[in-house]
């Protein structure tokens, strides 16, 4: 049996569940995993669907059938084979504790991607990725090659079949175009709990003002710096009794916490664009971990 994932966005209406799930009975495929969520607000509504064809029905001639109902129900469709792993290249400067937990986690066969390789604008961890057996590009990036520098990282991009970009604490803020351009396929990890605390020296700021949580925000970026949809947050509760540095040390964990549940999220095809927002649906009952380990 073949294991796919159609996912749908479309307006609201009544018998969308039912027809997807007739289509599918149909066409010899088995329900195996569902979930679905109707916006009142915004009258959207959003599916996922897992499924096994039992009849050896290939990808595209379910793509092909479905698509007369797709247009009956204006839906954004896409179908996936929940054996093929999303590209995903990772962006890193001198922060290297998310690189270092997405490379173990994706090593150990936990995170559903193919790594295609490790852009940086410095040289620290060449040896870590080279020792992993990924390309390592160093595009050193300053305020007069910054274009070029974006031209060339986009160049890498487009030529390693890149589908999705992972900012493990780059820290680099990505022009317009970039953000336009791969709009929905960059996720970012800001060390904070946004939107509070945003910009420089988060963990400094809550310190001063005596938190009691302190956390992590993953997010699709946008050319709104630190505003894009949000697909994961977390937090770790702190006392008085602990230092800035102890801020610091318990945030970086959170943040490679986050960062990995969010691109776990996306590799598996849970995420949808909502607006300025996401719907998320959680992984089956066994837990994320356990979801198309690869």
């Amino acid at each position: 049996m073949s294991d796919f994932v159609v996912t749908v966005a479309c307006p609201t209406r009544r018998g969308i569940v039912a027809a997807i799930a007739t289509f599918l009975a149909q066409h010899g495929c088995n329900i195996t995993d569902s979930a679905q969520f109707d916006d009142t607000e915004t009258g959207r509504f959003f599916m996922r669907v897992s499924f096994a064809s039992e009849t050896g029905a290939s990808l595209a001639s379910l793509r092909d059938a479905f698509a007369p109902l797709a247009s009956e129900f204006a839906m954004q469709a896409e179908f996936f084979d929940g054996a093929e792993r999303p590209n995903m290249l990772i962006m890193v400067s001198r922060f290297g504790h998310c690189l270092n937990d997405l490379l173990y986690r994706w090593r150990i066969g936990g995170l559903p991607v193919n790594i295609t390789g490790v852009i940086s604008n410095h040289m620290d961890y060449q040896k870590v990725v080279v020792n992993h057996d990924i390309p390592f590009h160093h595009v050193e990036v300053t305020k007069e090659n910054k274009p070029e520098a974006e031209a060339h990282i986009m160049r890498i991009i487009e030529r390693s079949g890149t589908d999705l970009v992972v900012l493990a604490r780059y820290m680099q803020i990505l022009s317009d175009q970039m953000c336009k351009t791969m709009s929905g396929r960059i996720i970012n990890i800001h060390h904070s709990f946004l939107p509070s605390f945003k910009g420089a020296n988060p963990y400094k700021q809550a310190f001063q003002r005596g938190v009691k949580l302190i956390g992590a925000t993953a997010h699709y970026v946008t050319a709104d710096l630190d505003e894009g949809p949000i697909i994961e947050q977390d937090t770790v509760r702190v006392t008085h009794a602990q230092s800035a540095a102890d801020y610091v040390s318990l945030g970086r964990d959170v943040e490679a916490q986050v960062l990995a549940r969010a691109v776990h999220a996306h590799a598996n095809h849970r995420v949808f664009l909502n607006g300025n927002k996401t719907v998320v649906f959680p992984a089956s009952p066994g837990g994320y971990a356990s979801e198309r380990m690869g």
